[in-house]
């Protein structure tokens, strides 16, 4: 990206992040992106909803070719080439500012952000403008790492953190890209997409018939819900149990998810930065502890999350990622 124009970076003041790569060659690694064990848990999850939104787009391919003649390989061959455009780099800009609402840095911010960057991936051996930084402007605590290049921070985690934690939570947004975690969700989301948006276009469909039909009389219910059971069997038979999946999948996806974000801890921890990401992680739970501790117009305290809750995380509890970085913790670089 084109880097603004701006006065030179002054030196983070209170701050124990040396910045190794001044001064020093740096060299870059050929490899930089992986494919870990996670990340293939995770494209195995989204097999069988890739499956469905196949089946769907091959429906929706047989209609055009009715309809209007076009060739019935056409929409499966243009779907899946369209999985590439996700990592076009203009195509990646239009994803960071209107779906994440993300900006970019204005000269002040980058002049902060870039040389708290080019640490990072200098200790990892990696060409910090492979990626391209962003800034959200939110007052939580928080970063991303998306598409194939996005790596973004909120304003707070940009004014509010001392540099070397900065650096902790970049290393943690690096290590998802490193380890293949972003891109395959990418995929996984986009290449379910058509299985899902058929599912809700269905429930719609079924929730308004029965709401109708309950306003007509019981026996014109009691034959909906037959009919509906038994196309539910007959498709659940015919396509080998293969929907009956695709309920048990966002708990398996969150538990690889949460997986994913140790994994991206680990990164962080093996570049050096496990004492400052275990004062990121502490600070934030001492944050969402104190939130909790408000009073609010509800009686009583805040109810502990559930069992359903826990399960649908896709981030361990503070505790967890904590323990998990104590055997780095006397580890520098």
């Amino acid at each position: 990206m084109p880097r603004p124009t701006g006065p030179p970076c002054p030196e983070p003041p209170d701050d124990d992040l040396e910045y190794l790569h001044r001064g020093r060659r740096v060299h870059h690694v050929t490899r930089h992106r992986g494919f870990d064990a996670t990340a293939f848990g995770q494209l195995l999850l989204y097999v069988p909803g890739t499956a469905l939104s196949l089946l769907v787009v091959l429906l929706v391919s047989a209609g055009l070719k009715a309809w209007l003649g076009l060739p019935t390989w056409m929409a499966p061959t243009v779907w899946l080439a369209s999985g590439a455009l996700l990592f076009h780099r203009p195509t990646e800009d239009l994803l960071a500012r209107y779906l994440l609402r993300l900006q970019r840095p204005m000269p002040d911010e980058y002049a902060r952000l870039d040389p708290v960057w080019q640490e990072v991936t200098a200790r990892a051996g990696i060409d910090g403008r492979t990626y391209e930084l962003w800034v959200e402007d939110s007052e939580e605590l928080n970063a991303y790492a998306a598409a194939g290049h996005i790596v973004g921070v909120t304003r707070f985690a940009l004014d509010r953190l001392p540099s070397s934690q900065l650096a902790a939570v970049l290393a943690h947004e690096l290590g998802h890209h490193a380890g293949g975690h972003v891109w395959v969700s990418l995929l996984g989301y986009w290449y379910t997409l058509p299985g899902r948006a058929a599912w809700y276009a269905i429930r719609w469909v079924i929730v308004y018939t029965v709401v109708l039909t309950s306003q007509l009389s019981w026996w014109a219910t009691a034959a909906l819900v037959l009919l509906i059971g038994t196309l539910t069997y007959a498709t659940i038979t015919l396509l080998y149990g293969l929907p009956l999946l695709l309920l048990i999948t966002p708990y398996l996806t969150a538990a690889v998810g949460r997986r994913a974000e140790l994994r991206a801890d680990r990164h962080a921890a093996v570049l050096g930065f496990a004492p400052m990401l275990t004062q990121v992680l502490q600070s934030m739970h001492a944050a969402e502890t104190e939130a909790g501790r408000r009073p609010t117009a509800t009686a009583g305290p805040p109810a502990e999350p559930g069992l359903l809750t826990r399960l649908l995380s896709t981030h361990p509890d503070y505790a967890t990622r904590v323990h998990r970085l104590r055997p780095y913790l006397g580890q520098r670089r």
